[in-house]
C-alpha cells in the first residue's frame, strides 16, 4: 500500500502541480485511511470494498467534523480515482460512497470601521509596528492568504505600478492591484525595516523575523491577534478574516463576482459566492435596521 501511497503522492506533486501544503494535507488524510485499512489486514488497493471505505468514514464520526470528514473522504476517492486511472485497481469502491453533508457557513468578517482600527494598532514608531503595518495593510489591499503572504519575494511587490504577484494553491499565479497605502507601507517597511531585519544577509522573501528568516505563518497570525487585541474588537477573528473582509467590502462596494474571484484566486466561482451571502445578509441588516415598514406589522 506504502508503494501506491507514494506514487499518488508524486503524481499530485508532478502532474497536478499542487502546493506543498495542500500534499501535506493529503498525507494527513490517506495516513489515517492507511492505518485503518491496516488494523483490517488490507494491504493491497484490490482487496478494497465499498463497505471498508463505508465503516473508516464512520469511526471517525465520533472524534473529527463533518468539515475534515468531508476533506478526508475526498482524499480517498481522489486515491482510488488514481489507482483506476493507472489501471492497478479495476474499479473504484469510493465512487457510490457521499460525502457527508456540510453546511456552508458564513465566513466572519470585520466591518470597514473595525478594519481601520485594526490597521492603524500598530505602533508606527517601532519597527515591528511598522511591519506589522505593513503586514496588515498588504493582506487587506490584496485578500492574500497568510501562506501566501509570507512566501512573497521581494520582486513580487512591483511598488512602481501598485501590483503584487503571488503563487496561490496549485502553484497557480495571479496578480493584484495593492492601492496607495499599502503600496506606502511596504516602501517604508523595505527602506526603514527590512535592512535591519536582514543584519548584513540576504533574502529573498519580502516579510522577515529578526536575524533575516522567513517569517512564519505562526509569526503573522500571533501579529494579527495582537493587533485586534489592541483594537479591541471582540469578535473571534481568524487569520482568514482579512481576507473575508477584503472580498466583502469589495461586493458592497460594488465589484463585480468575478473580478473578485480572480483577485482572490478561488478555481470555481461557486468558492466566492459565499460573499455574496454575507453582502445580503448585511443588506437584509440594514434594511430591517432603518426602514420604517421592516418591521411594523399594522
Amino acid at each position: 500500500m506504502d508503494t501506491y501511497i507514494e506514487a499518488f503522492f508524486d503524481y499530485l506533486r508532478v502532474e497536478r502541480g499542487l502546493a506543498q501544503n495542500s500534499i501535506k494535507s493529503y498525507k494527513t488524510d490517506l495516513s489515517k485511511y492507511k492505518k485503518y485499512l491496516d488494523k483490517l489486514g488490507i494491504n493491497n488497493p484490490r482487496r478494497v470494498k465499498r463497505d471498508d471505505i463505508s465503516e473508516f468514514i464512520f469511526s471517525l464520526r465520533s472524534s473529527l467534523s463533518i468539515g475534515t470528514i468531508s476533506r478526508i473522504l475526498s482524499s480517498v476517492k481522489n486515491f482510488h480515482q488514481f489507482l483506476l486511472r493507472e489501471k492497478i485497481i479495476s474499479d473504484d469502491p469510493s465512487s457510490l460512497i457521499e460525502s457527508p453533508k456540510l453546511d456552508k457557513k458564513i465566513p466572519s468578517f470585520l466591518t470597514s470601521q473595525e478594519v481601520v482600527r485594526v490597521l492603524k494598532a500598530p505602533n508606527l514608531k517601532k519597527n515591528k509596528g511598522l511591519r506589522a503595518r505593513a503586514i496588515l495593510e498588504t493582506m487587506y489591499a490584496s485578500g492574500l492568504r497568510v501562506s501566501e503572504l509570507v512566501e512573497l519575494k521581494t520582486q513580487d511587490a512591483n511598488l512602481e505600478i501598485g501590483f503584487i504577484k503571488c503563487k496561490g494553491k496549485g502553484s497557480k499565479e495571479r496578480i493584484i492591484p495593492l492601492g496607495n497605502t499599502a503600496n506606502h507601507f511596504i516602501k517604508r517597511y523595505k527602506q526603514e525595516v527590512r535592512p535591519d531585519l536582514l543584519k548584513e544577509k540576504e533574502s529573498t522573501f519580502l516579510f522577515l523575523a529578526q536575524g533575516g528568516h522567513k517569517l512564519s505563518r505562526q509569526s503573522v497570525w500571533k501579529i494579527i491577534k495582537a493587533m485586534v487585541k489592541k483594537a479591541k474588537i471582540k469578535k473571534k477573528v481568524s487569520p482568514h478574516t482579512l481576507r473575508h473582509s477584503f472580498a466583502t467590502h469589495l461586493l458592497e462596494g460594488g465589484a463585480d463576482l468575478r473580478s473578485v474571484q480572480e483577485m482572490l484566486g478561488h478555481a470555481n466561482i461557486t468558492t466566492t459566492q459565499i460573499y455574496t451571502h454575507i453582502n445580503q445578509t448585511r443588506l437584509k441588516e440594514i434594511h430591517n435596521q432603518f426602514h420604517p415598514r421592516a418591521k411594523n406589522q399594522g
